[in-house]
């Protein structure tokens, strides 16, 4: 199942800077984005396919067009997601620009709700953490780009104290692997909080709360009713080989096993909306 998340990039920078030539291949204009985005509707297989709106960052989005975007994709049922507080100097200049961080931004300018999703909040305080989870919106962490680019770490027990849901991204790409996405967003906690089990769900279970994070959580922030077999659900599976090397001797702990020491390629097959491929 693709979910694609069309990115809108209106502006250099929050300091007045100038395009410079590797940003000017993004520059884009709200006509011909809602027009590329409303043409891609129009061709959709609702079956295994979806759409969302992306405002790139603060820094990327002037207010105006921020709140245009925002009520555009609400009006046309789509998730919203965007960069929050990756980096401090985005919030020192969000601060000088707009007299606020990004994420009071957010919480001033937009009605805020379970279709938006905040990605990576690194440096978000808990005040307006605690005020962005209460609007019932999603916190997006990329732990192996945090980690590339050297962003920092977010404060994932404070996010989940509140009762946030967490859903995992690959952002920049420098390697594409939900396991490992999901194994470093409890280990990058263990190593700055020298403690174990940080991510721990109310059975005091890791695997499966991870599970959770990569699948359901992912789906809610899609918009997609999937990452759990219940009723109603999309039929979207993974089945896992048993058998692979990586796995050997799980037995009861199979879910640890699989999400803090697996390899890809236990992955043996995928389901998209009932249909094996």
């Amino acid at each position: 199942r693709i979910a694609m998340l069309l990115v809108y990039y209106g502006a250099p920078g929050l300091a007045g800077e100038e395009w410079s030539a590797g940003q000017l291949r993004f520059r884009t204009e709200l006509p011909a984005y809602w027009d590329q985005l409303d043409s891609l509707a129009a061709e959709l297989d609702p079956a295994t396919q979806s759409l969302g709106v992306v405002a790139h960052s603060i820094r990327a989005v002037g207010l105006e067009d921020l709140a245009a975007l925002h009520e555009g994709a609400r009006a046309r049922g789509f998730v919203f997601h965007m960069h929050v507080e990756e980096q401090k100097k985005e919030i020192a200049d969000c601060r000088a620009r707009h007299g606020r961080t990004p994420m009071g931004v957010l919480l001033s300018e937009l009605a805020l709700d379970d279709r938006f999703t905040a990605v990576h909040c690194t440096h978000t305080d808990p005040e307006g953490m605690a005020a962005f989870v209460d609007a019932g919106a999603n916190v997006c962490i990329c732990p192996l780009t945090e980690a590339n680019l050297g962003d920092g770490i977010a404060d994932v027990p404070g996010i989940r104290g509140d009762g946030g849901s967490i859903c995992l991204g690959s952002d920049s790409n420098a390697r594409i692997s939900m396991l490992e996405e999901a194994r470093w967003l409890e280990y990058v906690q263990r190593v700055s909080r020298e403690e174990r089990g940080v991510c721990l769900d109310e059975s005091g279970e890791l695997g499966p709360e991870l599970m959770t994070i990569a699948t359901k959580n992912g789906a809610r922030s899609l918009g997609l009713a999937a990452g759990a077999i219940e009723t109603d659900a999309l039929a979207d599976l993974v089945a896992i080989d048993l058998d692979a090397p990586s796995l050997a001797g799980a037995d009861n702990a199979l879910a640890n096993a699989l999400m803090l020491g697996a390899r890809d390629d236990v992955v043996a097959e995928v389901c998209v909306g009932g249909r094996w491929l």
